[in-house]
C-alpha cells in the first residue's frame, strides 16, 4: 500500500496511485466468487494545493474528453466534500491510465484525489486505515454498484486475491504467472459504448432473470482464481475464462478473431476489465502473442 503524501513548503500536496489488471474474475466477483487482480504500469498523479477559492483544475497525459474528465473530478470531490470539509484550491492531474479500458483509471483518481485532500486535512493526524475508510466510501458513492476488487488492487498496489465482503488479500503469484505477466502485451480494441456500471447492472438483470448460460459463465469464471491459486496450467484457464466472456456477451466479435488468431498461434489473451456490448472491447491482455496480429487486424499496442 502507497500511502505516500509528499507535502512542500508551499503546502501542496501530492500523491499517485496506480491502474489495475484483472488477471481473472471479471463479473463473477460482483457475485461473490474470487478474482486476482494485479497493479498495472500506469499511473495517475495528483497534486493539490489548498487556497479556499474555486477549484482549478488542469490536466497533463490522457484526459479524454475535457469536459466529462472535469465533472467527473468534480463528482470525486463532492463526494469527498459528503465526508468531511475540504477547501478548494488548484488541482493538477497527471495521467497515464488508459480511460475506459477497464484499467481502473477511474478508482485510481478516486483513491489519488482522496489521498491528497483527505490528507491534507488530517496531517496525518488520522491513521491510513481512516483515511482508507473515507475514499471507500467516496468509491462507493462515485462508482455505484462496484464490486470492491479494483478499489482492493489499487489501494494495495500488490497483487491480491479478493472475494467480496471478506478482506482482499495479497498473494503471491507462481513464476509461471510472473514470467507471462512481464511479456504480456496490452492490445487496446476501441473503448466500449457503455460505461462499466450500465454493464454491471444489465449483468445484474441477467442474473436475477436466471439465464442458464450467464449462470454458467459466471461459475467458469469464478472458478479460474482457484485454479491458477491451484496451479493449473495458466495458458488452459485464460482460455476458459475468455470462452466464459464471450457466452457473457462482452467480447465483439473483431476481438474474438483477435484471440482466436492469438491462440492458434499458441498464446492466449482475455478482455479486461467490463468489455462492452457495443463498440470496442477495451483493453486485451495476451500472452505469448505475436504483436503482428494485432497490428495486421488494426489494433494498437499499448506500451507502458
Amino acid at each position: 500500500m502507497n500511502m505516500d503524501l509528499c507535502m512542500s513548503k508551499a503546502a501542496t500536496y501530492s500523491t499517485s496511485a496506480p491502474g489495475k489488471i484483472i488477471l481473472c474474475g471479471e463479473y463473477a466477483v460482483v457475485f461473490g466468487h474470487p478474482g486476482i487482480a494485479v497493479p498495472a504500469e500506469f499511473r495517475v498523479e495528483v497534486t493539490y494545493k489548498p487556497n479556499g477559492k474555486d477549484w482549478a483544475i488542469t490536466w497533463e497525459g490522457a484526459t479524454g474528453d475535457p469536459k466529462k474528465a472535469n465533472t467527473y473530478v468534480h463528482t470525486i470531490l463532492d463526494a469527498c466534500a459528503l465526508q468531511q470539509t475540504i477547501q478548494p484550491g488548484a488541482l493538477h492531474i497527471k495521467n497515464s491510465i488508459p480511460l475506459g479500458k477497464g484499467m481502473g483509471s477511474s478508482t485510481a483518481l478516486t483513491i489519488a484525489i482522496g489521498r491528497c485532500v483527505f490528507g491534507s486535512v488530517a496531517e496525518f493526524h488520522e491513521t491510513p486505515q481512516q483515511i482508507r475508510e473515507k475514499i471507500l466510501s467516496v468509491e462507493n458513492i462515485v462508482n455505484p454498484g462496484n464490486s470492491g476488487i479494483d478499489f482492493a488492487v489499487i489501494w494495495e498496489e500488490r497483487p491480491v486475491y479478493f472475494k467480496k465482503g471478506q478482506p482482499a488479500a495479497q498473494i503471491a503469484l507462481s513464476p509461471e504467472i510472473s514470467d507471462a505477466l512481464k511479456s504480456a502485451e496490452l492490445i487496446d480494441t476501441g473503448p466500449p459504448h457503455e460505461a462499466t456500471p450500465e454493464l454491471v447492472t444489465w449483468m445484474l438483470s441477467r442474473h436475477v432473470a436466471g439465464e442458464p448460460a450467464i449462470e454458467k459463465a459466471i461459475h467458469t469464471i469464478g472458478a479460474c482464481a482457484a485454479r491458477l491459486k491451484n496451479g493449473e496450467d495458466f495458458a488452459t484457464v485464460i482460455r476458459n475464462h475468455h470462452q466464459a466472456q464471450i457466452h457473457l456477451g462482452i467480447v465483439n466479435t473483431k476481438t474474438q478473431s483477435l484471440i482466436k488468431k492469438i491462440e492458434q498461434e499458441g498464446g492466449c489473451a482475455k478482455v479486461i476489465g467490463a468489455g462492452g456490448r457495443t463498440g470496442g472491447s477495451g483493453m486485451v491482455l495476451a500472452f505469448d502473442a505475436d504483436p503482428k496480429i494485432a497490428e495486421a487486424m488494426g489494433f494498437k499496442i499499448i506500451e507502458n
